[in-house]
């Protein structure tokens, strides 16, 4: 890796700052860490050219907005060589909002999230059920999401 493309602590400060709190203004943050803001905005804009930082997003709950079921599909796989295959077919199934090649019984683990159980029925059904390269699956309802957070930084 080239020297100018490292990160020390300076770097793991800011990132933690954001992950917590993506909103917080680059002047605040150092303020917080005692660098300028522009600082800040060099050293972000340098994560984002090295990829560690691969964009921003806005967080919305799911459940506020009507979409009340969350589970995971554990898919197997007709053969596991077509893991990119079938997870291209799967990233154009918009209620499908994370997919995992994983080890263990399932080749393919993904979180989807619907508005009710004929939705997730539905979708189940007619969408990933289609999906040419899957030999069968099996769907766990999450009751309750109770923690999601960003990695330890410091």
């Amino acid at each position: 890796m080239d020297k100018n493309l490292e990160i020390d602590k300076t770097d793991l400060k800011i990132l933690s700052l954001l992950m917590q709190d993506a909103k917080m203004p680059y002047t605040a943050i150092g303020e917080k860490i005692f660098v300028s803001g522009g600082t800040v905005h060099v050293r972000m804009a340098k994560m984002e050219q090295m990829g560690i930082v691969k964009g921003s997003q806005l967080i919305v709950d799911p459940v506020r907005l009507g979409w009340d079921i969350s589970a995971f599909i554990g898919i197997y796989l007709d053969k596991s060589s077509l893991y990119d295959e079938v997870a291209d077919q799967l990233e154009m199934i918009p209620e499908i909002v994370s997919i995992n090649y994983t080890t263990g019984m399932y080749s393919i683990f993904a979180k989807i999230v619907c508005r009710d159980t004929p939705h997730l029925r539905e979708v189940l059904h007619d969408k990933v059920q289609k999906v040419q390269g899957i030999q069968r699956t099996e769907t766990f309802i999450s009751l309750e999401e109770r923690t999601v957070r960003p990695i330890p930084l410091l």
